[in-house]
């Protein structure tokens, strides 16, 4: 909801006229009048209330956030805004009698003319006149110049300067007369402004929502409400191995979920799939589980009506169980305790005939065929 922003002017029109409309008589309003005075005091506290709000909501949102405001923002997605770039090139270390040898060391700092920019001598083990052992780049005797690396001290875009900006050494290097640059320094960057930032972080959420398993299940609960899935990595709907491709085992509840609804869930699948992998969406394997239990019940209890609760709440829970969940047979007597209070023990328990545990498989589910409760 866009806010309706007033002026003072407005403020204090809007107060005069509740004032005047609110009085049984006409009142004195007019420029210099006490009333008028307290009317515009009031509108001064509000228009400053209204100053605060909106730098409230400024801050808060990542639109209209600025600065440290914007990093504190981002900070809660442990994003962070990227720093400045040196800048960085090349100098040539010249002398005018090359007669022995000189040495570069590394760390050393050379200026522009007026003094401003400073950048430092780095190393590089694969120039040809570097000297690990020395700890600089060596001038050689008959050799008169020699180009060496360096970095701007300061990072940002400050750092990128022209062709021939360079002509001071800081220290005096024995051996050494002069330093230039032949060409523009250049890759100085000033740290991540907020209109790039805010658009990284966008980026930052599209690659957040896709391309994952949890990405992948997002996508499928967003189809629509009580959705039970399973994803399987490197699976193919006949339970094979194959790497790069993932199976959807998606179930509404029903055991049975219609085409059109396993179609919307590929559908929603296709928007986060990783790119270079195929899946495949399908419905559930039902198990279907006959239960049957005998129970003993307090006295005065009716055993019809305990009965129905007891069969009730037995297939609620097996109906329940998620994709690949296995039922346990023991389970299915602490249900029937639950029921009802009236139910004092159960005997008799049997699943599918037995009193072994159904296990639909890693895309199946248990659904209950049948529950009889004597």
């Amino acid at each position: 909801m866009q806010l309706q922003l007033r002026n003072f002017a407005s403020l204090v029109e809007g107060a005069a006229a509740a004032v005047q409309g609110a009085a049984r008589q006409l009142v004195d309003l007019t420029a210099g009048s006490t009333l008028r005075a307290l009317l515009e005091a009031n509108a001064s506290i509000a228009l400053w209330l209204q100053w605060l709000i909106l730098q409230v909501l400024q801050m808060t949102r990542a639109a209209t956030s600025v600065g440290a405001d914007l990093d504190s923002w981002m900070a809660d997605f442990t994003v962070t805004r990227l720093p400045a770039v040196a800048a960085s090139g090349s100098v040539t270390f010249a002398r005018f009698a090359p007669v022995g040898a000189a040495l570069v060391p590394v760390g050393t700092v050379v200026r522009t003319a007026d003094g401003t920019r400073s950048f430092g001598v780095v190393a590089d083990p694969m120039h040809p006149g570097f000297s690990q052992a020395q700890g600089g780049y060596v001038l050689g005797a008959g050799v008169a110049s020699l180009d060496v690396p360096v970095t701007a001290q300061a990072p940002g875009s400050a750092g990128n300067v022209q062709a021939g900006a360079v002509s001071l050494i800081v220290a005096a290097l024995p051996g050494v007369d002069t330093v230039g640059n032949a060409a523009a320094f250049l890759g100085g960057l000033d740290g991540e402004g907020d209109a790039a930032f805010r658009e990284r972080f966008g980026s930052f959420l599209s690659s957040r929502s896709r391309a994952t398993a949890a990405a992948v299940g997002y996508a499928i609960a967003s189809v629509q409400q009580g959705l039970q899935y399973v994803i399987r990595e490197n699976t193919l709907p006949d339970g094979s191995v194959r790497m790069g491709s993932f199976l959807v085992t998606v179930d509404d509840g029903s055991g049975h979920p219609p085409e059109a609804l396993l179609a919307r869930v590929a559908a929603a699948v296709e928007t986060m799939r990783p790119v270079g992998s195929s899946f495949a969406v399908q419905p559930p394997v039902v198990a279907w589980a006959d239960v049957a239990m005998a129970l003993t019940m307090a006295p005065g209890a009716a055993h019809v009506v305990v009965a129905a609760q007891v069969a009730d709440a037995v297939t609620a829970y097996v109906n329940t169980l998620p994709i690949g969940a296995v039922l346990p047979w023991s389970r299915l007597a602490q249900v029937a305790y639950q029921a009802s209070p009236a139910v004092t023990n159960v005997a008799a328990v049997l699943l599918d005939g037995g009193t072994g545990d159904l296990a639909p498989g890693a895309s199946g589910v248990v659904k209950a065929a049948s529950v009889v409760v004597n």
